[in-house]
Formats: structure tokens, C-alpha cells, sequence
């Protein structure tokens, strides 16, 4: 027998954890003020690029003397060129809980082969970070997006510490309050909590990563697109919007129009204050239904964007082959779309709950999960 539909669907179906929602009413219109066909080394384009860096400390509040720059590749490249100019002057600490984090340590184990440790931990479980050596260099994510299991707080981190700290913060920055004090690099892409376009990352650098970047040159060759300084010195113009390599000015116009929504919505805890609203729904039916539970071992560490989920009922047999099909019976209903588990993740499932997303939204999409779930465990029990 079919099992009845809810009555209504979310307005915007989008909960992927990358590219992630756009804001709220967003309008392709707003982008015609963008500097098309113009160089971005022109004043247009300039003024542009640094109102995105300034705007960007304003709503996360970083220090004055911290630098941000807009590098290329996403995340990715912001969080590569940091270790590939910074890393092997001393010992690196390399931790991970999840699949991003990984990469990292594989980077320093088999490409710069540097002296190392590896501190890791299941999916849904997170790394003691207070036994760690913080007079070693110490890489780390700050929310696990492909695990849903975040730091808490920096409170572990001392302030005392000799070597450096490097965080991937691409699905924490601006749903999270970060220490930056703690912090001393920093990294995130546009693509995440606010909704931007990909292939663009951010870089932020602590008075302490400067100096190391200054008095430390590494040992391997570095690609041009990684190059930070010059003839010892920091390259200003990097973070006074003047970019590597060329940027597209569309999508410069389509972060600072996401900023300007952040700031419309409270700014920084705005943005913290929706992430939760968000998580907190799908905590209160997870509460209520014993099917379904966080990945998240302890309630503490639950990401407030990438929330991850795992299927608990003892009827299914083949976990991975189970939620694939409830996130297509979803996506075929325009009710969740791109909400399957990351790839190397266990079976479950990943809805993103950062600040784009509505939490009438959210609460929409529940009654479908249900409906989803029950259609697949009655499937089960036919072909049993």
C-alpha cells in the first residue's frame, strides 16, 4: 500500500553541503553591477576585491594586523599553498577525523615528507586536540564536513605556543565564532556558509604566520600559484585584493551580495543563530524518531552546518544501498535534493544547515524523510 505523501514541500529543496544554498530571495539580477570584461587590476576591479577582504574581517572579526587574501582553487588551494609555504620548519602535528583532513595528512606523509604525527579518529568521534604538541606545527579541520563533527571551542589551543596553527575552517567560517587568537592560519571557500560560487578560496594569516613566512624559506620548489613572498617579504598586494591569478569578477559580485545579506541577517551571530535554529529541527525529529540518529558521537561536537545522519533501524540490511535510495526518493520529489552521504562517509545521509537555508525549509523536508524512509522499509519487507 502506498504511504501518503506530506501535503507540502521545502520552497528551496537545496540542502547540498557544497556548492550550498544561496541567500534568501536571491536575485541573478543584483549581479549587473559586477565589472565584466574589465581587468581586475583596474580600479573597478580593485576596489571590488578589497571590499570583499574588508568585508570579510568585518563580519568575522578578524584582528586589524591578521591579513586575508582571495587565492584560487577553493579551500583547497587557500589550505595547500599554507602548508606548502609555511610547513617543515619544525614538526607537524597532523589531524583528522574525517575524509578532508585525511588529504591533508597524506600531503605531508608522501609529498613534503616532512617529520610528522598523525592523530585520527573514527567518523562521528573527534581528536583529543589537548594532547597535542602545539610547539609543533599543528593542521587541523575545524568542522568535519564530511563527518558533521566540529571542535567545540578553541579553549585546548594555548596562546603560549611556539609553532603554528593551520585550520581549515571552510565549513565553519561564518557559522562558527573563531578563536583567532588561536589561529594562525586560517582557510575557507566561498562556495559554503554564504552560498558563493566555487574555485575561489580565502586565506588568513596571524602577525605569526607572516613572520614565519618571512624567515623561513622551504626546502621544495614552489608553483608560482603558491608563491606568498618575494625576496623575503609578504607580498602585500596578495591581500589588498591584489590576486595571483586573474578572479572571476562575477563571482567577486556574488560574495559581496551574500555579505551583504550576512549582514542583513545579524552578521556573524546572525549566521550562528540560523545554523543552529536549522540543526536544532532535525535534533528534535531525530529525538523522535529511533530511526535515525546524528553521526555525531557526542551532542557537543554536532556540526551546525554539515549535519550528518545515520540510519539505525535493524531492518536494513545493506546500509549504503538504503540511503542512497531514500536521497533519491527525495531528489525524484524535489523535497531534499544532493543529500546523500560523502562518498568515503558512512552510509547516511548529510543535510546542510548553514545560514542560506530556511528553517520552514528544514521542517518541510522532515515529513518527507519520513515518508522516504517508510516507503523504502515497506519495499524491504516485499522483497524479503
Amino acid at each position: 500500500m502506498a504511504i501518503q505523501q506530506p501535503a507540502t514541500r521545502p520552497e528551496n529543496p537545496r540542502f547540498s553541503s557544497g556548492p550550498c544554498a544561496k541567500p534568501p530571495a536571491y536575485d541573478l539580477s543584483r549581479l549587473a553591477s559586477a565589472p565584466l570584461g574589465r581587468s581586475h587590476r583596474a580600479a573597478p576591479g580593485k576596489a571590488k576585491l578589497l571590499a570583499a577582504i574588508e568585508t570579510t574581517r568585518e563580519i568575522l572579526g578578524v584582528p586589524a594586523d591578521y591579513k586575508i587574501g582571495i587565492v584560487p582553487a577553493s579551500d583547497t588551494g587557500a589550505f595547500e599553498m599554507a602548508m606548502w609555504s609555511l610547513l617543515g620548519e619544525r614538526p607537524a602535528e597532523m589531524v583528522a577525523w574525517e575524509s578532508f583532513g585525511a588529504g591533508w595528512v597524506t600531503d605531508v606523509a608522501k609529498q613534503l615528507k616532512i617529520e610528522h604525527s598523525v592523530h585520527t579518529a573514527d567518523y562521528g568521534e573527534i581528536v583529543d586536540m589537548a594532547a597535542l604538541n602545539y610547539d609543533n606545527d599543528v593542521c587541523f579541520t575545524w568542522n568535519g564536513t564530511t563527518s558533521g563533527v566540529r571542535l567545540p571551542s578553541g579553549d585546548v589551543i594555548p596562546s603560549d605556543r611556539a609553532g603554528l596553527t593551520l585550520c581549515d575552517a571552510t565549513s565553519a567560517a561564518f557559522a562558527a565564532d573563531l578563536p583567532w587568537n588561536k589561529l594562525d592560519v586560517t582557510t575557507f571557500s566561498w562556495q559554503k556558509v554564504l552560498g558563493g560560487e566555487a574555485a575561489h578560496g580565502m586565506l588568513i594569516l596571524s602577525p605569526r604566520a607572516v613572520e614565519r613566512l618571512e624567515s623561513y624559506t622551504p626546502p621544495w620548489p614552489l608553483p608560482k600559484i603558491f608563491r606568498l613572498t618575494k625576496g623575503g617579504k609578504l607580498i602585500d598586494g596578495i591581500f589588498t585584493g591584489a590576486t595571483i591569478n586573474t578572479p572571476s569578477m562575477l563571482c567577486v559580485e556574488d560574495y559581496l551580495l551574500a555579505l551583504d545579506w550576512a549582514k542583513s541577517v545579524g552578521g556573524l551571530q546572525g549566521l550562528i543563530a540560523r545554523a543552529d535554529a536549522n540543526t536544532a529541527a532535525i535534533s528534535a525529529f531525530a529525538e523522535t524518531h529511533d530511526w535515525i540518529d546524528f553521526l555525531a558521537v557526542d551532542p557537543a561536537t554536532r556540526s551546525n552546518t554539515s549535519v550528518c545522519l545515520k540510519f539505525t533501524d535493524d531492518r536494513i540490511t545493506d546500509g549504503a544501498a538504503f540511503a542512497k535510495a531514500v536521497a533519491k526518493r527525495l531528489a525524484d520529489e524535489n523535497a531534499a535534493l544532493d543529500i546523500g552521504a560523502y562518498r568515503d562517509a558512512p552510509a547516511g545521509l548529510r543535510i546542510w544547515c548553514g545560514g542560506t537555508v530556511e528553517t520552514a525549509d528544514i521542517e518541510a523536508m522532515l515529513p518527507w524523510l519520513t515518508w522516504a524512509f517508510e516507503t523504502e522499509i515497506e519495499a524491504l519487507a516485499v522483497s524479503a
